[in-house]
């Protein structure tokens, strides 16, 4: 099968390959690979036959042994980890956080999933759709299932990996997921940002039954880079950029006009779910009325929403009522 790839190298043996992520408004992930005596790719894509296809020949035509190579999972979510099975080997080593393992790893897949939709219900989101949601999120969709081969080594922050001539130091940031981790390589000035810090897009921050206030968390680690010096931001999606500083201050501007958004959406007398705030706020998407979002993107815009609202709370600037076990915020 013929693929189209791009592969470009962006340094001194690492090179970005962009694999396609088919039907999703991501559009594709960025995958790093770091050529050397070892060598080590970071971040895979999903699941699905596009993204094996396309990153196992982009490998193939960078002469990638995968037996010589080890892997760095940034973070948990099925687009970052998905192939960790079709492309690790027995003489590799695997490396993520032990916060989002069990999740990369879909250990009590099954609970997992009950336990989201019992979060998702008890802030709003209609009990009808909570199936099919679950069904069409591309982590339940595309996620790696199995047993891995291969080596697992759970990272710690301040790690240092040496890989070609890089010292890739590894920084927690927790916020898009519990466990998330980016690369930084203090004498190249490089940083491999994953979904922590996105140039063309905002990355999501969802609240979830395992992350009660991922906002909070996501502000604090964008405080934790802003003054490391560096010259190129490699991101998980879209393109490469190069002011670290710039970006975090724009980000930080977005989550405070988001705030003040949902702050808007709700009142002092008037009980609003996570769900129907969703429903009234702002969303970059192409589709113009509520009813016509996919179930899975309605599934991310409530999760962020409540991410919001649950920040709000903990500023003491909304609180939480509940009535018939469904949890409603209203402002103070």
């Amino acid at each position: 099968m013929r693929c189209k790839i791009s592969i470009e190298c962006i340094f001194d043996n690492i090179y970005k390959i962009e694999v396609p992520l088919p039907q999703n408004p991501l559009k594709s992930i960025n995958s790093y690979v770091i050529k050397g005596e070892r060598s080590l790719i970071i971040d895979t894509g999903m699941n699905r036959i596009e993204c094996e296809q396309t990153l196992k020949y982009a490998l193939a035509k960078l002469d990638i042994d995968l037996e010589k190579t080890d892997i760095f999972i940034t973070h948990m979510h099925a687009d970052h980890s998905g192939l960790i099975g079709k492309l690790s080997t027995p003489q590799s080593i695997v490396y993520f956080t032990k916060e989002d393992a069990p999740y990369i790893l879909g250990t009590n897949w099954e609970k997992f999933w009950l336990e989201e939709a019992n979060y998702a219900k008890k802030f709003g989101f209609p009990i009808d759709s909570l199936s099919n949601a679950i069904k069409k999120h591309p982590g339940y969709k595309y996620a790696f299932r199995g047993n891995l081969l291969s080596k697992i080594s759970y990272v710690e922050d301040q790690q240092v990996l040496n890989y070609g001539n890089l010292e890739l130091k590894c920084i927690k940031t927790p916020g898009h997921t519990k466990g998330i981790v980016c690369l930084y390589e203090a004498n190249k000035k490089l940083f491999f940002s994953s979904d922590h810090v996105l140039e063309d897009i905002t990355p999501n921050i969802s609240a979830a039954y395992e992350n009660k206030n991922p906002l909070k968390e996501y502000l604090e680690s964008l405080d934790k880079v802003y003054n490391f010096d560096v010259d190129m931001v490699l991101p998980g999606h879209r393109r490469i950029f190069y002011n670290l500083q710039k970006r975090i201050d724009e980000l930080k501007k977005h989550h405070e006009e988001r705030l003040n958004e949902v702050l808007n959406l709700i009142d002092t007398k008037t009980p609003n779910d996570a769900y129907k705030v969703a429903s009234l706020m702002h969303w970059d998407i192409k589709y113009k009325n509520w009813e016509d979002f996919p179930i899975a993107q309605k599934w991310f815009a409530h999760s962020e929403a409540l991410a919001h609202l649950l920040y709000l709370v903990d500023i003491k600037k909304a609180k939480i009522v509940i009535q018939n076990d469904r949890n409603y915020f209203l402002k103070t």
